[in-house]
């Protein structure tokens, strides 16, 4: 589990520098993010499968068409989500309260 976790920390990492890379490049930068968008919105769905990974996908792509906010770690933070701030373990089965 533990290197799982690090590998999708380095993924992670790796596909956010990939995403601000597009800030430093004039003109063309932006509609680099055109391509970019869909592929890492899926790459993140498949690294992180379940509805919290949709929505973080969502949201990724989002980020990636709106000009200047590449700069968000958009895959850095779901990865601190999952296994740092969140506090379920990732696959684990939450109990459902019912109240009487």
């Amino acid at each position: 589990m533990e290197e799982s976790k690090n590998k999708l920390l380095i993924k992670g990492l790796a596909y956010d520098v990939v995403g601000m890379a597009t800030l430093g490049i004039p003109v063309v930068g932006p509609f680099l993010d055109i391509l970019w968008a869909p592929y890492a919105a899926k790459t993140l769905q498949k690294m992180y499968p379940g509805k919290k990974g949709k929505i973080a996908s969502a949201i990724l792509f989002i980020e990636e068409i709106l000009p200047g906010t590449d700069i968000i770690p958009t895959f850095t933070l779901m990865w601190l989500y999952t296994y740092v701030w969140n506090k379920e373990k990732p696959g684990e089965l939450r109990p459902i309260r019912i109240r009487s």
